[in-house]
């Protein structure tokens, strides 16, 4: 369409319409999207060439022209039959025109005309019209239906602000029904088809029918329209209180010199940000809560979440950093004045240190990730205290046995209630520094259950490639871990998942000697335990003998915490003799050692128990260092079976009868009475039969024991061995065989038999050690047998 309608007014004309003498044929003005109506006013913007013709024609002539709507809106030059044949007789009663070429008219609708025939198109179109005359029936039913129509536009007109309170009294003073319902459709804001449908009906009384129906529709939108504005007006009004409320309390804490307006917080918070030296992401984020800080009322909940994430993120390290001491002749004496031995777990160190030492110039180097596995009592935990110190850097410790939820890693998020970041973090905040010393403790004593998995948790904390930018879940920004030296301990590597296990640089730290284990009573354990009970050097001396009476006697075991017990233990009852003035010193001596401590706890077991036949000793591995067995075989009357008894696993199940069945098919060559094996039955219990045992290491011991049951010859006095076997008589190699070497030591074991490719073991064994011990390399089961009984 060429001609643009402006607003539409819908203004009625307050006077009876005069109608002029209507021609037969008469120009059309197509409309896009407004319906005009009898009585009604619309201003028209007419842009079109041919449409601005038009209307200088009409102004010229009668004034007189028909408008009609378009079907379609967004035709330009619509056609005769794109037109709606029903339209409106219309009188332009004022024109303008304006410098851009356009025509601004005032129309005023007179009659409904119906199109009869278009008589032409060029420059615009000319049309016959017929006017079409309303259909009145009086009538109850028209009254009714009249009235009803004005009182809900009335109704309509108080519930919408933008329509004038005078149309009430316009809509009363009319008592055409015709008229009154063409009014009513000009001032409402009904859908363009719904307004062509009411110029299309001629029934009068159907005409008010369907726009009482519409009426009562948009009464129903105005009344919902108007509930939610009354809701959203209350919710405002009493913000609005509370408001006002605060500002007044502010004015009274001000007068008072507290401070209440809470400036001076987002202030202090504000230098801190600023102090922090945060990374650009993080500083935008920080400066973004801030902001809805201030915007939020203190009495607000969601006011303490946000102001405890920001003191989280202004307390945290994010460029302070420990100046590295990068003396390695420094850091190796404070390491061997700390610990004895450990020589691996110094040397580690001291290369990491020379390291940080050559890239000075290039900044802080990524921490390594180091595993210390070992038993108990080894001095895991205060090797990482050791390292901290050498290092000149902080120190921090946390104990993952028995942790099960992957939120103690990685934080809660902030929609929970009393949500913190996880430990790592805290830990981070608690020794304000960037590259701690970080130890986790016990890691292979994590647990999982429904609250996820810490070790999964732990796969990013420990990847030297991904902890530059650990998210924490709880401040859900990239924190850079890469500068922590963290070290993991665990008494055993298998429960650690294989994933993890592979981040780690894994550092082996074994049992001690008993020379060993004498260093470090001298020199750390008992000057240690004086200064610990208020003694001096010279109030209590233990001599040589008793210690090493100590150490055999009443301690069993890979590290050394028992032994340190012990002699708190002698400290004590030391301390009470001289309060007492019993005595000012105390000397204690492998003789009056039962004084101190009661009767030796432990025998020398191997040598005693060894002496039977059937009878023959073993060497474990356990979480708590090497360890000696028992294997006892006995033979009874019976139909061959085989009984196995204490707490054996499914491994060490399968390699008793693999024993029993290499000695069943070799007893010509062992010299056995191939008949026994169908007239007795065999037992073979391992002691103590309350703890659980398995591996396959206990093979050829439980060879040697039948082969000796069988033969009634005895093993050899203190005579140990270890080895996996097969059903060919072969023996292969095990692991832990330091530690096994160090307990059968401590166990008077004097000759010790191992299978030939574990040789290369005995370099990791101590001197001293392997001068007490004679070492027996054996290939096959008979080679065992030969020299073990």
């Amino acid at each position: 369409m060429d001609d643009l309608p402006q607003q539409e007014t819908g203004t009625p004309s307050s006077q009876k319409l005069s109608l002029p003498d209507i021609p037969a044929h008469l120009p059309i003005l197509p409309l896009s999207d407004v319906v005009v109506l009898p009585y009604m006013i619309a201003p028209l913007l007419i842009t079109s060439p041919n449409s601005i013709r038009l209307i200088d024609d009409v102004v010229a002539g009668d004034r007189l022209i028909g408008v009609t709507l378009q079907r379609n809106p967004d035709d330009e030059h619509p056609r005769a039959d794109q037109l709606q044949k029903v339209g409106c007789i219309a009188r332009v009663n004022r024109m303008l025109k304006f410098p851009d070429d356009s025509v601004r008219v005032l129309i005023q609708g007179l009659k409904r005309m119906r199109i009869a025939e278009v008589i032409g198109e060029k420059p615009y179109l000319v049309a016959t019209v017929a006017p079409v005359e309303d259909e009145v029936q009086g009538g109850l039913e028209l009254t009714a239906f009249t009235r009803n129509v004005s009182k809900q536009f009335q109704e309509i007109v108080d519930l919408t602000p933008n329509l004038p309170d005078e149309l009430k009294v316009a809509v009363l003073n009319i008592d055409d029904p015709s008229k009154l319902a063409d009014v009513i459709t000009a001032n409402l804001n009904l859908p363009l088809e719904e307004k062509q449908t009411l110029l299309e009906t001629h029934d009068v009384r159907l005409r008010l029918s369907l726009l009482s129906t519409w009426l009562n529709r948009e009464l129903e939108v105005l009344h919902l329209g108007s509930e939610i504005q009354s809701k959203v007006s209350n919710a405002l009004s009493k913000s609005q209180r509370d408001y006002f409320l605060r500002e007044q309390l502010k004015q009274i804490q001000n007068e008072l010199g507290e401070g209440g307006d809470g400036s001076s917080e987002i202030k202090e918070l504000r230098e801190k940000i600023e102090k922090a030296n945060m990374p650009a992401e993080v500083k935008k984020v920080a400066n973004k809560e801030l902001d809805r800080l201030a915007a939020i009322p203190a009495a607000s909940a969601e006011y303490t979440v946000a102001r405890t994430y920001l003191d989280w993120l202004v307390m945290l390290p994010w460029s302070k950093r420990s100046e590295d001491k990068l003396d390695v002749i420094r850091a190796k004496r404070i390491l061997d004045e700390d610990h004895y031995d450990l020589e691996q777990v110094k040397k580690r160190i001291l290369e990491y240190l020379s390291v940080l030492k050559l890239k000075s110039n290039d900044g802080p180097g990524k921490g390594p990730i180091l595993c210390f596995v070992g038993p108990p009592g080894v001095g895991k935990t205060s090797l990482g205290m050791s390292i901290a110190r050498a290092l000149g850097r902080k120190f921090m410790r946390i104990s993952l046995g028995g942790v099960r939820d992957e939120a103690e890693i990685r934080g809660h998020r902030r929609t929970y209630i009393g949500a913190l970041p996880g430990r790592i973090i805290q830990g981070l905040r608690r020794v304000e520094s960037n590259n701690p010393v970080f130890m986790l403790d016990e890691i292979d004593k994590v647990g999982a259950d429904f609250r996820g998995d810490p070790s999964a948790a732990l796969l990013e904390v420990l990847d030297p490639q991904q902890n530059n930018s650990f998210s924490d879940h709880y401040l859900e920004l990239p924190f850079d871990l890469s500068h922590v030296m963290f070290i993991t301990t665990a008494n055993l590597l298998e429960p650690i998942p294989p994933a993890l296990r592979d981040r780690m640089e894994v550092i082996e730290l074994p049992g001690y000697t008993e020379e060993d284990k004498r260093h470090i009573a001298t020199k750390y354990l008992i000057p240690r335990q004086l200064s610990e009970h208020g003694l001096k050097p010279e109030q209590l001396r233990i001599q040589p003998p008793a210690l090493a009476g100590i150490i055999r006697a009443y301690t069993r075991e890979a590290g050394v915490r028992n032994l340190e017990r012990q002699i708190a233990t002698i400290c004590r009852r030391t301390a009470r003799k001289i309060v007492e003035k019993k005595s000012k010193s105390v000397t204690v001596t492998k003789a009056n050692l039962k004084e101190f401590l009661g009767a030796p706890e432990f025998f020398h077991e191997a040598v005693e128990r060894s002496t039977e036949p059937g009878v023959a000793v073993g060497l474990a591995w356990t979480s708590v260092g090497g360890d000696i067995l028992f294997v006892e075989a006995t033979q009874m009357p019976g139909k061959g079976q085989l009984i196995l008894t204490g707490s054996l696993g499914d491994v060490m199940k399968e390699s008793v009868q693999a024993a029993l069945s290499y000695v069943r098919s070799h007893a010509g060559l062992l010299k056995i009475d191939a008949a026994q094996f169908e007239k007795s039955d065999f037992h073979v219990h391992v002691p103590a039969g309350a703890i659980p045992k398995d591996g396959p290491s206990a093979g050829i011991t439980m060879a040697v024991a039948l082969v000796s049951l069988l033969t009634k010859r005895p093993v050899k006095p203190a005579t140990a061995m270890t080895g996996e076997i097969t059903l060919r008589g072969k023996i292969l190699p095990v692991g832990g065989i330091k530690e096994k070497v160090l307990a059968a030591s401590r166990s008077g074991v004097r000759t010790i038999l191992l299978p030939e490719q574990n040789r290369k073991d005995l370099a990791d064994i101590p001197s001293e050690v392997r001068k007490k011990l004679k070492f027996v390399f054996v290939r096959t089961i008979a080679e065992a047998v030969t020299v073990a009984l």
